[in-house]
């Protein structure tokens, strides 16, 4: 804050919102810990359970930190805008990490499926699903070439920025989309004939799909709050300016 006055409160409601996100978020994790530990045998490396890595893996870094990462700019409203940004990025790199490489939560499906004789990439779900990560790697390769890192010209992140923000939110929507898909497919590999006589894993698993959307939805909501957005500080707003003169070769009055 300037002149080391306090930074302003939180507008009215945002902090109870963030506050419900992140408790549906570790009840997600909760609720996926319970229902592949209590009826699917629990997670392990190299045995038949390794696929349950998977579900594990995609809400915790697909969704969860996801989810975290959008919020990022809507919690740390007077932060410095680098840190921010640097956050911001940090934790959509550790959701891809850990999407593929911490448990191979990507890994895990095609070493699973070879070693049970499934074929890969025919149900609606893997389709949706490897897109959406090829998709938000792109995302996040982009991201930081535009606004993380130095190169991109004023007038280049600024056409970027509506594009990213946009992906962003679509991104996240698919991710959830996808869980809810693989979710189903899960279910009907395994319980198909029990499924409809609201046997217990099969309303556990389903409360995992109601809590995937309560979650997107809350995050939703706080992104989509017009005034819950980030201001811009005084001094950000110098420096945009200086950075526009820099790479675009005008004056903050317009000149050349």
């Amino acid at each position: 804050a300037m002149d080391g006055a306090p930074p302003p409160p939180s507008p009215s409601g945002l902090s109870a919102y963030v506050a419900v996100s992140q408790l549906l978020g570790l009840t997600l994790l909760g609720t996926t810990g319970a229902w592949l530990g209590r009826y699917r045998g629990g997670v392990a490396w190299h045995s038949p359970l390794q696929f349950n890595a998977h579900p594990l893996c995609m809400v915790l870094g697909m969704v969860f930190l996801q989810g975290d990462a959008l919020l990022v700019y809507r919690v740390f409203r007077h932060e410095a805008k680098r840190s921010t940004k640097a956050l911001h990025a940090l934790l959509h790199g550790l959701a891809l990490v850990i999407a593929l490489l911490f448990s191979a939560g990507i890994i895990a499906v095609f070493e699973s499926h070879r070693a049970k004789g499934i074929p890969d990439m025919y149900s609606l779900h893997s389709w949706c699903g490897m897109a959406t990560f090829v998709l938000y790697l792109l995302q996040w390769f982009l991201g930081c070439g535009f606004f993380l890192f130095p190169g991109a010209s004023f007038s280049l992140r600024g056409w970027y920025k509506p594009q990213h923000i946009f992906f962003g939110i679509t991104l996240f929507i698919l991710s959830i989309t996808s869980c809810l898909l693989g979710i189903t497919e899960m279910l009907l590999f395994n319980i198909s004939d029990s499924y409809s006589h609201f046997v217990p894993e099969g309303i556990l698993a389903n409360t995992l799909g109601v809590l995937l959307v309560a979650f997107g939805l809350v995050v939703g909501y706080v992104l989509t709050r017009e005034e819950w957005k980030r201001p811009p500080l005084a001094e950000e707003m110098a420096l945009s300016m200086d950075f526009k003169t820099l790479t675009e070769g005008e004056s903050p009055g317009g000149g050349s």
